[in-house]
């Protein structure tokens, strides 16, 4: 099992979204956070005054999955995430050691 882990433009989620669901993926966990790469962030004008956004908002989805899925799921978000600019992502993935579901104690494969 490997848990993927995409860092990518906010407005990109729904088309991720609906990628994700086409390869059969039942679940995923998403977080807006902020941050920056070798994009180091942008300058904005308020006021007049020039100041420098360092932190970027981004979206982090996670979504843990059987290792002969990563693939098809690593494809679909780069074909659904990508625009060709700066700034379009990352993905890192994960050995995922076990998986519990709470509900009905299944384990591994079958949690997911």
């Amino acid at each position: 099992m490997k848990m993927i882990v995409a860092i990518i433009k906010p407005f990109k989620l729904d088309d991720v979204r609906e990628a994700l669901a086409e390869c059969g993926v039942t679940g995923i966990t998403v977080t807006e956070v902020k941050g920056f790469g070798r994009q180091k962030g942008h300058t904005e004008l308020y006021r007049g005054a020039e100041y420098v956004v360092d932190f970027l908002p981004k979206a982090k989805i996670e979504v843990a999955v059987t290792s002969d899925q990563v693939e098809a799921v690593v494809d679909a978000i780069i074909r659904a995430a990508g625009t060709d600019k700066i700034g379009d992502g990352k993905i890192f993935i994960y050995d995922l050691e076990r998986a519990i579901r709470i509900r009905t104690g299944e384990i591994d494969g079958d949690a997911l």
